[in-house]
């Protein structure tokens, strides 16, 4: 049985909650805290195997209490934020204190986007009950990465593209990444990272804040620069498209691939078609399979195929998944993965002057 304890200072939110949870046979609702303070108390008395966090509430505000409870009483959080425009720089400083995930609250029952909702919010809940300690990826200072590690075929090729998947757990992942890359990179990025509606324009300005590689939403039949990170837009496959000798994002309207659009493993089907050996592949975090059966066609393809390590996952099924069908070359923690990403893509340009020649 899942043990949940509520914080809202809505008793009509906490009602819908408790509603959506109680009719899950595995779930439990065990307490109920109108503010920060209280959540911080009863995670404390209680134990609950897993708190949803609402953001504004009076007395202590939700950021507050996740710090405290992150600090006291370690227990995986659930961000569920209600103003999405108003709350997202704030929900993304949570997960920087250690939830694990921000979605959207239901709202009233009666609505056409309450199922979509409460499902989503359900297998949340599930996977993210499942991390008994919350594992924020910490800073070892371990200096570049050993190029002696670095096998000459992966180190010689002409990369042109860097393609990312993730989903919960992600942001943490794609934090620690892009704040550990030091210097420029001289080959674009893409990322789909899976997320409730309304929420990648928030990660994409909390992840600027990081980096010094620009990071933006990718726009269609746009040029892909390098040191530049390009997210898929919220439904739309992100796709590629060569044009003379640059890339171009180009966006899809194609059926979702399992519930996904964008689908990761659509991003990578493209990549390894259009770039073949000179492409990337790296999976994160995430629930589910999707990415899988793309990395293995990358990998096919000739290009270099990349996931998270277990240890440092929220969630490690599509990292397992790409394992399991043989499509991994490498497992790396996120900080190791920046590093290998500046050795690796060094003087591409040159390189790719030499293989065109």
């Amino acid at each position: 049985m899942i043990k949940i304890l509520i914080t809202d200072d809505s008793m009509t939110v906490a009602t819908i909650l408790k509603a959506i949870f109680e009719n899950e046979p595995d779930m439990q609702v065990v307490g109920y805290a109108k503010d920060g303070r209280q959540a911080v108390d009863m995670s404390r008395e209680l134990k609950p195997d897993i708190i949803t966090m609402d953001i504004r509430m009076p007395v202590m505000d939700g950021l507050m209490a996740t710090r405290m409870i992150m600090e006291n009483n370690p227990t995986p959080i659930v961000v569920i934020s209600s103003d999405i425009n108003d709350e997202l720089q704030i929900c993304f400083r949570a997960i920087e204190e250690g939830a694990l995930a921000v979605i959207e609250k239901p709202h009233a029952m009666n609505t056409k986007d309450f199922d979509p909702l409460r499902r989503k919010l359900i297998q949340t809940i599930r996977a993210m009950s499942e991390v008994k300690m919350v594992r924020r990826i910490a800073r070892k200072n371990k200096g570049p990465f050993e190029i002696q590690k670095i096998h000459s075929k992966f180190q010689d090729t002409a990369y042109e593209l860097i393609a990312i998947g993730c989903s919960t757990g992600g942001p943490q992942a794609l934090n620690c990444i892009f704040s550990s890359i030091s210097a420029e990179i001289s080959v674009p990025v893409a990322v789909v990272q899976h997320m409730s509606q309304g929420f990648i324009k928030g990660l994409v300005e909390w992840l600027q804040r990081v980096t010094s590689l620009t990071v933006k939403i990718a726009e269609d039949g746009e040029m892909l620069l390098p040191s530049t990170v390009y997210f898929a837009p919220e439904d739309k496959h992100l796709l590629f498209q060569r044009k003379g000798n640059n890339l171009h994002a180009v966006f899809s309207d194609e059926p979702p691939i399992g519930q996904f659009r964008p689908s990761v493993t659509a991003t990578f089907r493209s990549a390894a078609g259009v770039c073949g050996k000179n492409a990337i592949g790296i999976l994160l975090s995430g629930m589910g399979n999707d990415g899988a059966a793309g990395m293995l066609d990358m990998r096919k393809a000739g290009a270099h195929t990349i996931i998270q390590d277990q240890n440092s996952c929220v969630v490690f099924g599509m990292p397992r998944e790409a394992l399991a069908l043989d499509a991994v070359d490498k497992i790396m923690e996120p900080e190791d993965i920046a590093f290998y990403l500046e050795s690796i893509t060094k003087n591409t340009w040159s390189k790719l002057n030499v293989a065109s020649k």
